[in-house]
């Protein structure tokens, strides 16, 4: 009797953590918020979000992620994205040990200054941790 490949129960393996590395040039932000859509696609077939929002709260967020490190720590990143219990961890490693601080929203400077608080905002649950090569922001959004 022939048997064909086996089926495993519950989410797959690349379903609960994703991670992916990139250059850190500008075109580094469209491939991380790509990255994020794949995983956010695959995980979404055993597991789908909670709201319909949440898939683009994730995008968002990686998408600002992304934008910040090329803007302010030069350098290669890294995205890694898993699946918890009621949400999503987004980590973003970079090699600046700087920081993130709120800036103020000045429109008639051209924008900017909008995206920390958008962040706060949209996620759960917020964290920098400094550490010998850079530092990794932490980002929990409900999926």
């Amino acid at each position: 009797m022939a048997t064909g490949p086996r089926r495993e129960s519950g989410p797959r393996a690349e379903t609960c953590e994703r991670t992916a590395a990139f250059p850190g040039e500008l075109r580094s932000v469209t491939g991380a918020r790509l990255a994020a859509d794949g995983y956010l696609a695959d995980l979404a077939r055993t597991s789908p979000p909670a709201s319909p929002e949440s898939w683009d709260d994730i995008l968002l967020v990686v998408t600002e992620l992304a934008a910040n490190v090329v803007q302010y720590a030069p350098g290669p990143f890294a995205l890694r994205m898993r699946r918890t219990y009621d949400g999503v961890h987004i980590t973003m490693h970079d090699t600046s040990r700087v920081r993130p601080e709120p800036r103020p929203f000045r429109p008639h400077r051209g924008g900017g200054g909008i995206g920390w608080h958008l962040l706060h905002t949209l996620c759960d649950q917020v964290s920098v941790v400094v550490t010998e090569d850079g530092k990794d922001v932490h980002a929990f959004l409900p999926w």
